[in-house]
């Protein structure tokens, strides 16, 4: 186990880290290079088309990496976030196209509801990103020690932020007329549809 202090500066060095966020264990890197991104896909078993959140320590430094997130996505973000969401929203941009997989006009996004070490590292660092620390397709990570063996020989710090709930985030596509549902995670379809329509009456 690491400190959050060690884990900060791993990132801050194009490092891969395992640490809590409030569903699951995450796998991140810093989003800003292509090559660490690369790099926890490979770790993950995962193909480098699949696109990887962003997860921001709050929302404000969201919409300052990625301005384009105002209007309607904007309205969507502020209603939903932080929370166990992540929502795809438009990319007109195209940024972090290595984050993007094969829709490069759209983005993944996060702002987790954490405390305590979770959010001392996104503090730290402000936006990472990230994807559940587990082999693709396999069991979502509650407790650090349910990541796999390989991962965490792999990366430079491990941050243990004691047992999550273990549900993956909900992921909304928000980019289409209608809302889609990509994932029922931690938020039923139903609810986080309902979250969706609210925010769009107000």
């Amino acid at each position: 186990m690491n400190t959050v202090e060690e884990a900060v500066a791993a990132i801050q060095t194009g490092k891969l880290v395992v640490i809590p966020t409030d569903t699951v264990y995450g796998l991140a890197c810093t989003p800003y290079h292509e090559t660490p991104v690369r790099a926890l896909s490979q770790l993950k078993r995962r193909a480098e088309d699949q696109p990887i959140a962003l997860l921001a320590a709050s929302l404000d430094w969201l919409l300052e990496c990625v301005p384009e997130l105002r209007g309607r996505a904007g309205v969507l973000a502020r209603a939903l976030l932080p929370g166990p969401y992540t929502l795809v929203l438009p990319n007109p941009a195209r940024r972090y196209p290595w984050l993007t997989g094969g829709r490069p006009d759209t983005i993944g996004v996060r702002v987790p509801d954490v405390a305590g070490p979770a959010r001392d590292v996104l503090d730290g660092v402000g936006m990472v990103a990230a994807t559940s620390a587990n082999h693709h397709g396999g069991v979502d990570p509650r407790r650090l020690e349910d990541v796999p063996r390989e991962i965490l020989d792999a990366v430079a710090a491990a941050v243990d932020g004691g047992e999550l709930p273990g549900t993956p985030s909900t992921v909304l596509d928000l980019t289409g007329a209608e809302p889609l549902v990509l994932r029922e995670g931690a938020v039923p379809e139903a609810d986080a549809l309902a979250r969706v329509a609210a925010a769009l009456c107000q």
